[in-house]
């Protein structure tokens, strides 16, 4: 770091014009992100369900819906009344969007039965987009106009349509998100800072980072696949950790800028050896964290893990370019237009004074304070042991939500036109299935609980296709739940028998991401134990620092489970209860045990500077305590600003990662990080600084206050 601040102060002009211009350069291409991602990637692609998929449309076309329009008759009028309005706006869909003609109640007599509901008030119109699943998505806006004729009350539901609505919805509440956070940031950042120009820093490298992470996902896009999600993730992460980091430089510069007879030169190199150090750090382990999410089979998993690690390395890198250079030219002038010269400062004594009383209590009785809060996180993850993963579905929009109405409505009435789950049936000698095989097949499925009705819908000489329709909608756990049940049954003599359909497609898809867990876990933990061991020489801190971060994790899984499994306060926030969507726990996992090791280096390292420089285990846990406490608490504010605003959403699993971060970092930056992780390091005493001779590098030279010894 020395020779890059070097670099910085010799070239302050260039790196920050330089780099300034490169991120707006790179920003405007990636502006045009959005026309790169594509909207699927749920499915495991080697699963069972989507070979189904595959031989099916091979041999008889694909079997599931796009989209299906539900139409009301309007009162005193018949489905015969409105048939012709709605066949002119069917037929003005561009033929080349269709798989196939549209099929309806109005066209198709021989279905004429299974679309229209039994009281006569309701008709469905049942849509095959063309292309494959993110171009189907892609043309979902091109076509829903069509099917909604006026005067016709029309609820648009299918596979399709969720994804549109649900990836619609993502976007307007990340611009919602990013303008109501951004100027609430600011304010925050002004009362920390005391002053206009060190708050504005922060925002400035958080705007640049979102530049970034926007061209770094168009480049990404270029060779792989990338959901839409991916951009929220990466806007939110790159504007909320590039905030957090400059917020942690900016209060390291200032704090060597205050030193007696430092100058600006020596405060950045300072600022750069220390805080830079461990932004670099705190940046990989972060990633690694993320990268856990590349090992699953998903394209959608594998876009949060490309937004997410491109949030984070971006916001590193503009945290020590843009902000030193900017520091530098500043020098002394980071105080302008501060309602007190002092302010920061005054800020800085009275929270160390705070932190200090909080840590000195810590020390006088580490191991009951240790204990309790062990068990208090113990007794809050306890529901995790009850815990049921399912995946977003039509419960995650707003119960008016028209594709949720949809949906419900096609599952009770209409049954036939739900994907259902689909049979396949091969002989096991590579001949047609015995005829009575099928049908003793066909009488065993129509027993399962919520099968309502089971038709042949293809045969020919290789294989033979059924299937259950099922009185609950596609993708829900009474449907993963029936297709359980039916893959449980007994092949018949002779026959092989796989299963595929939307709902099979969802089942399998959690499914891998169970299955995978436990490795993205391990690449995680594994990932962080090595670069806290490369950071700081020691064995013992980075195998605490994991054990602290499992223990807030579970605690937060915990609280998730009661609200949004077992529905505690689910009313009152607005949100469906039912088994979490497998993908946003993901998420949530490597975000929170990412953010935990992150804030434990940002502690850490002050403890290991100020030990290094001749200062007692307690002293060291006193300086780390007072020196971040504020800046901690501070950084978990800014981020729980930023992504908190999640909570505003109508989507269910948006407001599971916010509520989910809020309390990650509640519990993180007050309980776990200033009151448990300076308790278990007291209990340990010497032992922390344990390590190889060889990786003993020593930090630089930090000043122990006389005070802080006196204590």
């Amino acid at each position: 770091m020395n020779v890059w601040a070097r670099v910085i102060l010799r070239r302050r002009w260039t790196v920050l014009l330089g780099t300034i211009a490169l991120v707006l350069i790179a920003g405007a291409w990636g502006s045009t992100v959005m026309n790169k991602l594509g909207a699927g990637g749920y499915s495991d692609p080697g699963s069972e369900s989507m070979r189904v998929e595959r031989i099916v449309q091979e041999h008889f076309g694909r079997q599931t819906p796009d989209a299906v329009a539900v139409y009301t008759v309007p009162d005193g009028h018949t489905l015969d009344d409105i048939g012709d309005d709605i066949s002119r706006s069917l037929d003005s869909i561009d033929p080349s969007l269709l798989d196939r003609p549209v099929l309806t109640y109005w066209n198709t007599p021989a279905a004429a039965p299974y679309l229209r509901s039994h009281d006569g008030t309701q008709a469905l119109a049942v849509v095959f987009a063309a292309g494959d699943e993110n171009e189907r998505i892609a043309a979902f806006d091109e076509i829903e106009p069509h099917l909604r004729v006026p005067g016709i009350d029309t609820d648009v539901t299918g596979f399709t349509a969720l994804a549109t609505a649900i990836n619609d919805q993502s976007e307007r509440d990340l611009v919602f998100a990013e303008s109501l956070s951004l100027p609430v940031t600011l304010a925050v950042l002004v009362l920390v800072f005391g002053g206009l120009v060190a708050a504005s820093l922060p925002v400035l490298v958080g705007a640049l980072s979102v530049l970034g992470a926007l061209a770094s996902l168009r480049l990404i896009s270029e060779f792989v696949d990338v959901n839409v999600f991916a951009v929220n993730i990466a806007s939110l992460l790159g504007l909320g950790l590039a905030i957090d980091y400059g917020l942690f430089i900016v209060s390291r510069f200032r704090e060597e800028l205050a030193r007696e007879g430092a100058d600006t030169p020596t405060a950045i190199t300072r600022t750069l050896a220390t805080a830079g150090r461990t932004v670099a750090f705190s940046a990989l382990l972060l990633m690694c964290a993320f990268a856990g999410t590349l090992v699953f089979p998903q394209s959608m998993l594998k876009s949060l893990g490309f937004g997410a690690m491109s949030a984070v390395a971006v916001a590193a890198a503009m945290s020590l370019t843009v902000l030193p250079a900017a520091l530098a030219l500043l020098g002394h002038r980071i105080s302008t237009w501060s309602w007190r010269t002092d302010a920061f400062e005054h800020g800085e004594a009275r929270a160390q004074r705070f932190w200090g009383t909080v840590t000195s209590a810590v020390l006088r009785r580490p191991g009951v304070i240790a204990a309790a809060i062990i068990t208090a996180l113990l007794l809050l993850a306890a529901p995790v042991t009850g815990i049921k993963l399912g995946d977003v579905d039509h419960t995650a929009l707003p119960p008016d939500s028209s594709a949720r109405i949809g949906a419900e409505t096609v599952a009770a009435a209409f049954p036939a036109a739900n994907s259902g789950v689909l049979i396949l049936a091969t002989g096991t000698d590579d001949t047609t299935p015995p005829s009575d095989a099928i049908t003793a097949l066909r009488g065993a499925v129509a027993d399962v609980d919520g099968v309502t009705n089971i038709a042949v819908v293809g045969a020919n000489e290789a294989v033979t296709v059924l299937q259950a329709q099922l009185s609950v909608p596609d993708r829900s756990q009474a449907a993963m739940a029936a297709v359980e049940d039916i893959r449980d049954l007994p092949a018949p003599d002779g026959v092989d028998l796989q299963i595929g359909g939307l709902s099979a497609i969802t089942a399998d898809g959690v499914d891998a991401i169970i299955d995978w867990l436990p490795v993205m876990i391990a690449i995680m933990a594994g990932a962080t134990l090595l670069l806290m061991l490369l950071a700081f020489g020691s064995i013992v801190l980075p195998l605490k620092a994991i054990a602290v971060a499992f223990l807030s994790l579970g605690a937060t899984f915990g609280i998730l489970t009661l609200i949004f499994y077992d529905g505690h306060l689910s009313h009152l926030l607005g949100v469906s209860e039912g088994p979490l969507a497998a993908g946003m726990v993901v998420l949530v996992i490597s975000v929170v045990f990412g953010l935990s090791t992150d804030y434990e280096v940002f502690l850490i390292s002050r403890m290991v500077e100020a030990k290094h420089a001749g200062a007692s285990t307690d002293e060291a846990i006193l300086i780390g305590a007072t020196r971040t406490g504020r800046v901690v608490t501070a950084a978990a504010t800014l981020l729980i600003l930023v992504t908190g605003a999640f909570t505003l959403s109508e989507l269910t699993p948006m407001r599971f990662i916010g509520i989910g971060m809020i309390i990650a970092l509640a519990l993180d930056a007050t309980l776990v990080r200033m009151l448990l992780v300076p308790a278990l390091v007291t209990l340990m005493g010497n032992a922390n600084w344990w390590g190889p001779a060889f990786m003993r590098t020593p930090a630089p030279p930090a000043v122990v206050p006389t005070t802080v010894r006196a204590q």
